[in-house]
């Protein structure tokens, strides 16, 4: 039996990985999506310094070293401050400061100097926990520049340039360490986001495609109905077709990994063990999954359209194209009751959340538990024609 699957096997994979729509969705149009959902996505995370934050601001065209003191703030801040001509440039932004003048003052800077209030409004076009955060950060810019002023004002300086420098370079009696706590904690964006994803997104797209296709053409020539006049039994058949799907998805992942790391630079963490064999359960799933809608359906057409929907919809509602933890509660619930869901969450732990590899037993069991019961379901319900 198993020499008989074996010879299953190495015709099965030769056959799919010499089929050029296999080769391009294997092998490149993975790598187009790690780039183009990891770069969409980089957009949910921090700010850094090769990517601030773009932010515009209005204030009079002479405000003074007031106005110059909070745009350095800001930019300590990862801001990308503009200062548009017009108001409909302005109006662009989608996060908006202004600072105006007193009434009879020309000048921000000289209205402060004779202790007249400066009224500072922060507009932000977003959800409310981006509102929130942005509010936060500017905030914490303004208030910067309020306690310099503070200084001055109690030291009899006037509100120069020069003496927001000195105090810039005052050593500070209180200073503050920030450490990490603990494990991270914030939901993963950017590459860490997009290639896992993607990975379990095509995985679940070739194996159905490709895999359930070829058996269903196979069906349709005939070529099963001559290996079931073959002696070979039906045990072997249906482990030869399974093995040979599960192959070609442990061979997309493999390259996916590689790929991930070598170019996207993704840290798949300390227990890469663990990850390797919550994949390989997923493309075992997979396969029995591939192997049972290839019996359940009657042609080509049938199962290209039912690979492509079940694939693109458990994608997006597991948490394959963002991270699920920004989704609304029921969406997270929802996605632990998929297959996809089971596995982006497991990733998640192990990759982003560094969980101990006992944090995942209850994802690998279930997807092992779905595998069994789809691959039995498969070989009783296999036909030749």
């Amino acid at each position: 039996m198993l020499r008989a699957a074996a010879v299953i096997i190495r015709a099965d994979l030769s056959f799919m990985l010499r089929q050029r729509e296999t080769l391009l969705w294997v092998f490149v149009m993975p790598l187009l999506f790690f780039y183009f959902i990891g770069v969409v996505t980089g957009g949910s995370g921090r700010p850094s310094a090769e990517r601030p934050d773009p932010i515009a601001l209005r204030a009079p065209a002479d405000a003074g070293p007031v106005v110059d003191e909070l745009v350095r703030r800001l930019e300590e801040l990862q801001f990308a401050v503009t200062r548009p001509s017009t108001d409909a440039a302005f109006a662009q932004f989608a996060r908006r400061l202004t600072v105006a003048a007193p009434a009879g003052y020309a000048s921000v800077t000289a209205a402060v100097q004779a202790g007249q209030q400066i009224v500072v409004t922060f507009d932000r076009r977003a959800d409310p926990i981006a509102q929130e955060l942005d509010r936060v950060r500017v905030s914490r810019a303004v208030y910067a520049v309020v306690a310099d002023l503070a200084v001055m004002r109690t030291s009899g300086q006037d509100v120069t340039t020069d003496h927001f420098k000195a105090i810039a370079a005052m050593p500070r009696r209180l200073t503050l360490d920030v450490r990490p706590a603990g494990r991270r904690l914030e939901a993963p964006s950017g590459f860490s986001q997009a290639v896992p994803g993607t990975m379990v997104m095509f995985t679940m797209l070739v194996l159905l495609m490709s895999g359930g296709i070829t058996l269903v053409v196979e069906r349709e020539h005939g070529l099963l109905r001559r290996l079931a006049s073959a002696p070979i039994s039906r045990g072997a058949i249906v482990l030869g077709k399974w093995v040979a799907r599960l192959a070609l998805g442990l061979v997309q992942l493999a390259f996916a990994m590689a790929i991930g790391s070598a170019v996207f630079g993704v840290d798949w963490g300390a227990n890469l063990a663990t990850v390797a064999l919550v994949l390989a359960t997923w493309a075992a799933f997979n396969a029995s999954l591939a192997l049972l809608l290839a019996n359940i359906v009657r042609t080509q057409a049938q199962m290209a359209g039912l690979g492509v929907v079940s694939s693109m919809a458990m994608a997006a509602l597991g948490g394959c194209w963002w991270p699920i933890e920004i989704a609304p509660p029921w969406m997270q619930t929802l996605a632990l009751g998929l297959p996809t869901g089971w596995t982006m969450d497991a990733m998640h732990r192990l990759v982003n959340f560094a969980d101990a590899p006992s944090a995942v037993i209850p994802h690998v069991l279930a997807l092992g538990t779905g595998c069994l019961v789809t691959g039995w379901t498969a070989a009783r319900i296999f036909r030749y024609q």
